[in-house]
């Protein structure tokens, strides 16, 4: 039986590894976000999300968007037998010019916790928003209202932050990324990924499930 560990995007929930199919004899896990203490590192928070793993056994870690930048975090802690990235990033340097931005002049600080409350599920947003995740079908844009509606306002502010001020440089042994040749949140073209999904947005796990799933037979 091989051991599947799978960390969802910002926000996100298991939902999104739904449409998957799974290679048979694969046990799949998911670990759950936490809410994070009052001014917890990154560092920390990736110590208590480990500690849902409890496999003593070698064990696949996924990450997707926000949940690959976590992976890498928790294989700092513990060992992994491979590092699967999908719709994410490896290391700062492919974070987008404008997310640099942001996080150079710590914009994010301007939006008080409250009004991050407020506009979340806000319907004015959700066509801009939807572009960048690349959500067209109403089941996907369905999806993802909900996990904007549902989304902890101070989780976000914190994993904004996190995003923007991440900085990693290391790139890990047996590591694996799939991204999408059309991935708005993530440009492909600062990505070097092990494999490339054609027309693949970032959200391309609910819209392209069957060529993920078989990238994912050939890696696990």
């Amino acid at each position: 039986m091989k051991k599947v560990y799978c960390i969802c995007g910002l926000g996100a929930d298991e939902r999104i590894f739904s449409k998957l199919t799974w290679q048979p004899g694969t046990d799949v896990h998911y670990i759950q976000w936490l809410v994070p203490e009052k001014d917890e590192t990154l560092e920390a928070y990736a110590k208590r999300m480990a500690a849902q793993i409890t496999s003593t056994d070698d064990f696949t870690l996924i990450g997707v968007s926000f949940g690959g930048i976590m992976a890498i975090e928790i294989t700092r802690i513990m060992p992994v037998k491979k590092l699967i990235l999908i719709s994410s990033i490896e290391t700062h340097h492919q974070l987008p010019t404008w997310m640099k931005l942001c996080g150079k002049l710590r914009l994010y600080r301007l939006i008080p916790t409250g009004v991050l409350h407020d506009i979340r599920p806000l319907k004015l947003f959700e066509p801009i928003e939807n572009y960048f995740l690349g959500s067209y079908t109403q089941d996907q844009k369905a999806l993802a209202r909900e996990y904007r509606k549902n989304v902890n306002p101070y989780y976000l502010k914190w994993s904004i932050r996190q995003i923007l001020h991440w900085k990693n440089e290391r790139v890990f042994k047996n590591f694996y990324h799939i991204h999408g040749t059309a991935d708005r949140i993530f440009p492909i073209k600062k990505i070097t990924p092990t494999h490339s999904i054609e027309a693949g947005r970032h959200f391309m796990l609910y819209h392209k499930p069957e060529e993920v799933s078989e990238v994912l037979r050939k890696i696990i």
